[in-house]
Parts: structure tokens; sequence; C-alpha cells
């Protein structure tokens, strides 16, 4: 876990890691948010919708940036303030893993807030996600 603090934190730094989303993971999710839309659970419904497999959670594919801030980026003295998404295409779980990479566009100094611009790629480099994110830094 990086523990970076506001002072050291500069315009275009960067930090990625890889995610890897499984079928287990996926169950997880469904456990946890009760999300039953078939389009994530059954293949049968997600091959007559035009996909070749079921798609992954949209938020769980997402969630990986709550580690990139949390771990990464400036990672122990985070606190996200917001997070603002878009989803470019949908996401399988053979396409896994993936790369969520995250870049310092913006520093306030009245608030000690980094604003990250943030993108995530599947395994072939396609964007799968792309977004800004704006983190406190407590110390």
């Amino acid at each position: 876990m990086n523990e970076y603090l506001y002072k050291d934190i500069s315009i275009g730094q960067t930090e990625e890691f890889q995610f890897e989303i499984t079928n287990e993971k996926m169950k997880q999710f469904l456990d946890i948010t009760g999300d039953v839309n078939p389009l994530h659970n059954d293949i049968h419904y997600a091959k007559e919708k035009g996909y070749n497999d079921v798609v992954v959670y949209g938020l769980l594919t997402t969630s990986a940036l709550s580690t990139l801030a949390g771990v990464y980026l400036p990672g122990k003295y985070s606190l996200i303030h917001s997070v603002e998404i878009n989803y470019a295409k949908p996401v399988f779980i053979k396409n896994s893993p993936l790369t969520v990479k995250g870049e310092v566009i913006e520093k306030d100094d009245r608030f000690s807030r980094i604003t990250l611009k943030v993108s995530i790629f599947d395994k072939q480099n396609s964007k799968v996600c792309r977004g800004i994110m704006q983190i406190g830094v407590l110390y």
C-alpha cells in the first residue's frame, strides 16, 4: 500500500494495476447487491440480447477504482470525495484481467484534494471505462 502525502503528489503522476474478474466475484457481487438482472446471470438471456456471454456488472468493474485510490494513489491517506464514470463497452470475464490506470490531473491546495483521470482497459487493451475521481488526501 502506498502512503503518498499530499505534498509529495505531483500533476502527471500515475499508478496502475491489474484487476481480475472471476465467476466467484460475480457471485459475490450478486450476493452483496441482490442484482439479479439476467444480463449478468443467464447466458441464454445474454445471448438473446446479442452478447456472447453474460456481461460483468459495471459496478463490479469500477469497484477497482476504490483500490486505485485506497491502495495506489494516494493510498493509505485517501478519502474518495466523488467518482464520475462513463462505460465505453461491456466487460466479459474472458476479457480479464483488467488494467486500472489513474493519472493526477489537478491538485486543490485549499482542500488537500487531488483529481485523477481514470481508465480501465480489458486484456485486449480496449478502454472499457473512463472517468474522473476527486480524492482527499488526509496528510
